[in-house]
């Protein structure tokens, strides 16, 4: 199975998801070789979540967070985290107006549709906690006053995996708010050759509008395919069954802490943007099955002799599905 999700079978004719599958070509303009990338960061747009962008630099994991925005049509504002980054200067700070005599609330960049954090754990604790009601209660408050954030809003974080040098690990708390973590890979030979084909006939990242991107549709668009997404069926033996999946982590001898009730609400909602995503009106065991990797390995924590083992979060989960029953 892969860790990243990719696209299925074409699905029956829908509107909504049509609207959903220009999306995926109209990024795919710009970002070549990261379709499971491309597909995951639907998936969380559909079930409202947020996404954790894992690789190394160069594999184009700001320019798809641009360029799926872009197709969007929506609003987005990029935080670039450093050391000295403060609270307010992510969720916004009181002003005090020198006309009026009063306080005035300075709006952050959080307050957009889509949220670049570039290099998230490059900033304190302190800091990346400023996103933490951002992202799960979708609002700021400040001075005992809680303002509300555009919908949709979704967080895309960065980080590098292999550079440890003045950065921060990210607080679990953190972890758990995002619904996936998604690996973004070098791409495979013929896609980085078809890259540099893009680059060697003019493209450059930074200047989206020369490749044509374009917004390809709309908010009632996005809209409606989120609540079809959340109306898709699940059985109470599929329900039973991610039950059965989270209390396995639990209980897996090579993990200190597994994963939450919360952790098996985000799988339900990712399976369900997935099995619409593919044409189904019910989840799968199969649906269930692909999430479980993305939107479960970031919460998992390993014991200490685990690791020093190489055992890693994506290994234990594939035990994980091959020791739990399935239902049928």
């Amino acid at each position: 199975m892969n860790a990243n999700p990719a696209p299925s079978n074409p699905a029956p004719a829908d509107p909504a998801r049509d609207a959903i599958a220009r999306v995926r070509n109209e990024v795919a303009k710009a970002v070549v070789g990261q379709d499971g990338t491309i597909t995951g960061m639907l998936i969380a747009l559909l079930a409202r979540g947020h996404v954790l962008l894992e690789g190394v630099p160069g594999v184009a994991k700001t320019l798809t967070v641009r360029s799926f925005a872009t197709a969007l049509g929506l609003d987005t504002k990029r935080i670039q985290f450093t050391p000295d980054l403060m609270p307010g200067d992510v969720s916004g700070s009181l002003i005090y107006d020198a006309k009026s005599g009063e306080f005035e609330f300075r709006e952050g960049p959080v307050f957009t549709n889509i949220l670049l954090a570039d290099e998230i754990n490059r900033t304190p604790p302190k800091t990346q906690s400023a996103l933490l009601e951002a992202m799960e209660e979708r609002q700021v408050s400040t001075d005992g006053v809680s303002r509300k954030l555009p919908d949709p809003f979704l967080v895309a974080a960065t980080q590098n995996p292999i550079e440890q040098e003045g950065t921060y690990t990210l607080p679990e708390a953190q972890l758990d708010r995002f619904l996936m973590k998604l690996i973004v890979e070098v791409p495979q030979r013929d896609a980085e050759v078809a890259v540099l084909r893009k680059h060697a006939a003019g493209f450059t990242p930074t200047k989206l509008a020369d490749a044509g991107l374009q917004a390809v549709i709309t908010p009632e668009e996005i809209f409606a395919a989120q609540q079809a997404a959340a109306g898709v069926h699940a059985t109470e033996d599929l329900l039973a069954y991610i039950v059965d999946l989270a209390r396995a982590t639990r209980l897996s001898p090579s993990v200190q802490v597994g994963v939450s009730p919360r952790a098996s609400t985000a799988l339900l909602a990712a399976a369900k943007a997935w099995a619409w995503l593919s044409g189904y009106p019910a989840i799968t065991p199969d649906h269930v099955q692909a999430m479980v990797v993305p939107v479960w390995r970031h919460r998992i924590k390993l014991r200490p002799e685990a690791e020093i083992e190489a055992v890693t979060a994506d290994s234990v989960l594939a035990s994980v599905l091959q020791q739990t029953r399935v239902p049928f």
